[in-house]
């Protein structure tokens, strides 16, 4: 991982060069992102506010920052599992450190991540959200950081043994469809917790879906909403975990990556 870091301006490079050669020839090159994404959270935005019953104001600003966050955490695990796959001739051909193809990868995703924060900029004008906002905004810097240390060791942990499984992709395909179905992105959670009976008590399942604790940490401070304290430990024990599987797959494995590509 340090080899790795060090070859920054390869990763860099090549990162930024992925953006480039995907909008090649491209009017608005990389902002065809944005744009993506800001007309697919209009259109859940509408569609679900009608039929949840739920103010446009409130509804629109809570879809959009959640389908920002999910699409670093499905590319995380889709393009994590394939990583090493789709780095064949770089990895038998470039002498440089398996982590690379890594940092690339997160770098890539966090350049989408930016681009698709602008469209928060405007909801946050356009609806006034600004308002809401204080001093706990900042909580949403160590939010994002957890969510990219994340996106590492998913892409190393996951990509070693697609590498090594080749079934194991497609069950990683069929599990983020999944998870994005029980994940509050398009629907909220506010509506469960207030309901009476057992509906409230259901509020509470999600719990054990570790991506909803992800999107709280990072979705709360943005909104002005507080932050529980269960969210930020239940992403640090994943967090720490989740590494400690990623540094003792690279230790065993690295060096036959490139046989199994």
């Amino acid at each position: 991982m340090r080899d790795g870091f060090h070859q920054r301006e390869l990763w860099l490079s090549l990162g930024w060069q992925d953006i480039k050669q995907r909008y090649r020839r491209s009017v608005l090159g990389p902002f065809w992102i944005t744009i993506a994404t800001g007309l697919q959270a209009l259109a859940m935005g509408l569609l679900y506010s009608t039929l949840l019953d739920q103010p446009i104001s409130e509804y629109l600003p809570y879809v959009t920052i959640g389908l920002i966050v999910w699409n670093v955490i499905s590319a995380a695990i889709l393009d994590g599992s394939d990583v090493f796959i789709a780095n064949e001739g770089l990895i038998k051909q470039l002498p440089s450190a398996l982590s690379v193809h890594v940092y690339r990868l997160v770098w890539r995703q966090f350049l989408f991540f930016l681009h698709n924060a602008a469209i928060y900029v405007l909801l946050l004008v356009a609806f006034s959200i600004w308002r809401d906002l204080d001093a706990s905004v900042l909580l949403v810097i160590p939010a994002v950081l957890l969510l990219f240390l994340n996106a590492m060791w998913i892409s190393i942990a996951f990509g070693i043994f697609a590498t090594r499984y080749r079934d194991i992709a497609p069950i990683l395909g069929s599990m983020t469809l999944m998870l994005f179905v029980l994940t509050p992105v398009m629907w909220s959670t506010k509506a469960l917790e207030n309901a009476a009976g057992d509906m409230s008590d259901r509020a509470r399942l999600l719990e054990i879906v570790p991506t909803y604790h992800y999107l709280e940490i990072i979705r709360a401070p943005l909104l002005g909403e507080p932050s529980a304290l269960r969210h930020w430990v239940i992403v640090g024990v994943i967090t720490l975990i989740g590494w400690i599987v990623a540094i003792l797959a690279l230790k065993q494995y690295r060096a036959r990556v490139p046989y199994w590509v």
